[in-house]
């Protein structure tokens, strides 16, 4: 099952509220990528190197899975979700696979730049109301690669076939975009190549 979007995902309300919670020279950076491609981890290093860099943790209702740390999501009850997007608290949340996930409205630090890591769809919405975005795909060199990822992190099979397939889609939207992509073949090297993409915007922007 692919990613749903909500029929407000790209209203006027979400636009102005990202346009308030930033800084005019703040970055709004998205990483995206299939399911076990590693990108949380590329997200977790970066800010680890960069304190310039804010993370906007998304709102989940999946159960946090096995060694997943209890920050990656801000994991939540579906009607807590539901709840907080009525309240227009989201600037973009889909239903994907068996829950549902969303970006809130971000509270930036000044002078720090805002890290989405969200899937394509998430990219694109973020593109529709946020003028030039940086859009970066995460990728494994191969599929086998990906599955072996995911079982490492204790996936079911059921899922990692489901995710395996919903990869293909992934890519292919991500080809329709400005997104520009990273193989995550070498942990280093990839926080290198994120950094490097984050370093140009930034020298461009401000």
């Amino acid at each position: 099952m692919t990613a749903e979007p909500r029929p407000d995902a790209v209203s006027d309300g979400p636009r102005r509220a990202l346009a308030e919670a930033l800084a005019p020279e703040s970055l709004v950076i998205v990483v995206s990528g299939p399911g076990g491609v590693g990108k949380g981890t590329v997200v977790d290093r970066l800010v680890e190197a960069d304190r310039r860099l804010h993370v906007n943790r998304s709102w989940t209702t999946r159960d946090r899975r096995p060694g997943e740390a209890p920050d990656a999501y801000n994991f939540v009850s579906r009607d807590a979700f539901e709840k907080h997007a009525a309240a227009g608290g989201f600037i973009e949340w889909v239903e994907f696979l068996d829950y549902l996930q969303g970006s809130p409205v971000p509270r930036v630090p000044p002078g720090h730049d805002v890290i989405f890591e969200i899937d394509v769809a998430g990219g694109a919405r973020i593109a529709e109301i946020h003028e030039d975005p940086v859009l970066i795909f995460i990728d494994a060199p191969d599929r086998r690669t990906q599955a072996d990822r995911m079982r490492h992190r204790g996936d079911p099979e059921e899922k990692i076939e489901r995710r395996l397939r919903h990869a293909a889609e992934e890519v292919a939207a991500a080809a329709r975009l400005p997104y520009q992509t990273v193989i995550n073949d070498d942990l280093d090297s990839t926080v290198e190549q994120v950094a490097s993409l984050i370093g140009a915007a930034r020298s461009v922007h401000r």
